[in-house]
């Protein structure tokens, strides 16, 4: 007689979560309610909820538009930073608090530009990274730990827009309405876990991050199909000329000049300013009305001299490693090792139930490979990856274990897309 199929255990339903408990408060634009709001944040108590919203694709750069806070016996407060743009006042009452973000690495450093720097964070999506969770945007985390439907259809609305509608302010005041809640459940099974301590020096890792340093050349990511040395300073023209008018005018770069109409124009070289509005990329209405600013910028890059312009290749970078595609033909023993380093972090990762990427950043494994430590030892592989910027616990889970897989490569098997495999069982 066959067993029957286990019946699979029905999930309570999604309980929509449509409005703010307390209601949809007043966006703050004066200092009167500032202070009151700092007053009653400072009397609060428990940790406090911390979002931020962003104009990204419509405005450059990445400043605040709106700040909103929630807090157990303070309420939630919605902040207009364009109004009110030094909040430090604010982050000094909070001093000693735990912020609770989500996806923390994307608003604090906007959150510093109006003041507001924390002295602890609990970032609620690396938290479920580290505990393994498939999904970890705001809404479905949210579903699968607190049963509660959150919607999320304005997370890419223009945030600059004034007065910000209703509906959008209910959207931003929902937002940290949960978080402090999603911040206990996922904390009580980090520490089931035993991943607390982990997670913590990952929350103080990107707490205490320093901004990335300005990359060079950044005209370069989209030149794949420009060969010559002509059209690349047609690129670098047009992406100089787009930052500066971008800036200037407070719109996002994209929607000044896309980056398909750079290339077009490296691509064919128009000499004149008929020949460049032919183009199918130049009929856009942001492209377009700036027509004779575009070609400008064309006909500098076609008259300069040959000595000028810029060549095919990107130039060093110091402390820069060749990309792992070319390690092939430029270090086939390099490439092997990559290929070690990998399958160990991966190894590991399945075992720990996390992404590889949270158990040791790719550049590090590439830094790694390229060129190791002597002697191939544990400490020394652990105080390479601590020079590096690994934390303690990735040291602790990777350096022995590295160590063993590159002196010994033949221990660790390797598939054909650089995973680990199980080792065939005995008879």
């Amino acid at each position: 007689m066959s067993e029957e199929a286990p019946v699979a255990e029905e999930q309570p339903p999604l309980r929509p979560l449509l409005a703010p408990a307390d209601g949809v408060p007043d966006v703050l634009t004066s200092a009167a309610d500032l202070a009151a709001t700092i007053e009653a944040m400072a009397a609060g108590s428990g940790p406090v909820a911390v979002d931020a919203e962003r104009a990204s694709g419509f405005r450059y750069g990445q400043r605040a538009y709106l700040v909103q806070l929630r807090r157990d016996g303070a309420g939630t407060a919605l902040i207009d930073p364009i109004a009110l743009p030094d909040l430090s006042s604010l982050s000094t009452a909070l001093a000693g608090v735990e912020w609770v973000l989500h996806a923390a690495s994307q608003d604090l450093p906007c959150l510093a530009e109006v003041g507001m720097v924390p002295d602890r964070i609990f970032d609620t999506e690396l938290a479920g990274r580290l505990l393994g969770l498939p999904r970890v945007g705001l809404g479905p985390i949210v579903e699968a730990e607190l049963g509660l439907s959150l919607a999320k259809e304005h997370s890419a609305a223009d945030w600059s827009t004034r007065p910000l509608p209703e509906s959008w302010l209910r959207y931003a005041a929902l937002d940290v309405e949960v978080l402090v809640d999603l911040r206990d459940v996922l904390a009580a099974k980090l520490a089931e876990s035993g991943k607390l301590g982990w997670a913590e020096q990952e929350f103080d890792a990107v707490r205490l991050a320093s901004p990335p340093p300005p990359k060079p050349d950044l005209w370069r990511r989209r030149t794949q199909a420009v060969r010559d040395p002509r059209g690349l300073a047609v690129v670098r023209e047009l992406w100089t000329t787009r930052e500066r008018v971008a800036r200037d005018a407070d719109i996002a770069p994209g929607r000044v000049l896309p980056e398909a109409a750079m290339v077009a124009a490296a691509v064919t070289k128009p000499r004149s300013l008929a020949q460049l509005a032919e183009l199918r990329e130049f009929k856009s209405r942001g492209a377009a009305r700036r027509l004779r600013t575009w070609h400008e910028a064309v006909a500098r890059a076609l008259a300069l001299p040959d000595a000028e312009l810029p060549p095919r290749r990107p130039p060093y970078e110091p402390g820069s490693i060749p990309a792992p595609r070319s390690w092939r033909d430029r270090d086939p023993e390099a490439a092997e090792r990559l290929e070690v380093v990998k399958a160990v972090v991966r190894g590991r990762a399945i075992e720990l139930d996390l992404p590889q990427e949270n158990l040791l950043t790719p550049d590090f494994q590439r830094r790694l490979a390229w060129q190791p430590p002597q002697p191939l030892e544990g400490a020394a592989v652990g105080a390479f990856l601590t020079g590096l910027g690994a934390r303690p616990w990735q040291v602790d889970q990777l350096a022995d274990r590295l160590a063993a897989g590159l002196s010994d490569p033949g221990s660790v098997l390797v598939d054909d897309a650089g995973g680990p495999v199980d080792e065939p069982a005995e008879a």
